[in-house]
């Protein structure tokens, strides 16, 4: 299961990457604060964590592929719990302080000890047929928009739309169990711009003037953020010349899309000729990030990425773990663009903005 490639620093952030680079974007802790006693914002976030445990417990107990399953799932709970409650008492234990990248891999590295694989497994599978069977009407809306501006804003609404699909929020997981989600109607009940970062105005002027030759998108959720957010945005930028990189886990992390699975989803939608709806794919790249989390550091990422990363002029990181609770902040050599919809209140409060805001963070590099 784990990746056979070694892990390097990706290679479009700025050198050197250690004075540099500092993955979580929340600084949960400043040097004046005692490292004895946990911090507001490591309260808050462990409380956040703490919250998802009986939805994580939930999931684990109807894994069909682990025996005894629910006993190990309470183990699980019980397991999570208590180290929760250590970083409450001394925020130095189990390789702390705690941060959001810490409490993903203690969560992951738990669930994996006991067995489970992909405890998202089945909802992951359903979502995906069910975003399959939308893809060639949402890329039809979007080609019939003759104005290049609007169908570029109808794109990003669709990414946006497509991210609200995340299980790692308690609150939205809790919401998706008892009526799912209608992805069209998520299109039109975004929050209303501006955004809590918009930097859409500035991006649509670029997209029409501007020509990237290499993009790299970090992608997110399966179901409709993959298939029905990102592929169409993905789409678009093939027709405009550009060569596309998309980057997925190397290993199941909450209902974050696999390579793997990334690889099955792209032989489902495209025809016989390797077309997407019309389109060549031969541009079309799909990469193991080397990432397990739902949150990435890139000063870790495959080397077969940051083979394919080193000559790219845009960089995407999209969703809320990957764009914004890590890396909102992160400079890079080429242009970057940072796209997620914010789903945790602690995020929001940070950010100023409301739940379910949404980012949109574009930097340019003048060269």
């Amino acid at each position: 299961m784990e990746s056979a490639s070694e892990m390097v620093p990706f290679p479009l952030l700025p050198t050197p990457i250690e004075s540099n680079y500092r993955a979580s974007t929340i600084p949960y802790r400043f040097p004046s604060d005692n490292p004895r006693k946990p911090t507001p914002t490591e309260i808050a976030w462990i409380d956040l964590f703490l919250n998802s445990v009986p939805s994580f417990k939930k999931r684990a107990e109807s894994d069909p592929t682990v025996p005894d399953a629910a006993v190990k799932a309470e183990k699980f709970a019980q397991r999570y719990f208590e180290i929760l409650e250590d970083f409450k008492k001394d925020p130095e234990s189990h390789g702390g302080p705690p941060d959001c990248i810490l409490l993903c891999r203690i969560r992951e590295q738990i669930l994996r000890e006991l067995g489970f694989r992909d405890i998202f497994k089945k909802v992951k599978e359903e979502e995906n047929a069910k975003a399959i069977s939308l893809f060639a009407n949402v890329v039809l809306l979007n080609d019939a928009i003759e104005d290049g501006g609007k169908r570029v804003e109808n794109l990003v609404r669709g990414i946006f739309a497509g991210n609200i699909f995340d299980l790692g929020s308690a609150q939205l997981a809790e919401i998706f169990s008892k009526d799912g989600m209608s992805f069209l109607a998520s299109c039109q009940n975004l929050v209303p711009r501006p955004w809590v970062i918009d930097d859409l105005d500035t991006f649509k002027l670029k997209w029409s003037k501007k020509s990237w030759k290499k993009a790299i998108i970090f992608v997110d959720n399966s179901g409709a953020d993959i298939i029905l957010g990102i592929l169409p945005f993905a789409r678009e930028l093939l027709r405009r010349g550009t060569q596309v990189v998309l980057a997925a886990n190397d290993l199941p992390s909450i209902n974050d899309v696999t390579y793997p699975e990334l690889i099955e989803i792209m032989s489902k939608l495209k025809d016989e000729h390797g077309q997407l709806m019309g389109v060549d794919t031969s541009n079309l790249l799909l990469a193991n990030s080397g990432n397990d989390l739902p949150v990435i550091d890139l000063s870790r990422v495959s080397e077969e990425l940051a083979y394919l990363a080193s000559d790219a002029d845009l960089v995407i990181l999209e969703g809320m773990g990957r764009g914004i609770e890590t890396n909102l902040y992160a400079q890079f050599k080429c242009d970057s663009l940072k796209i997620g919809m914010v789903k945790h209140p602690e995020v929001a409060q940070f950010l100023g903005g409301r739940l379910y805001d949404c980012v949109f963070k574009y930097n340019e590099v003048l060269s």
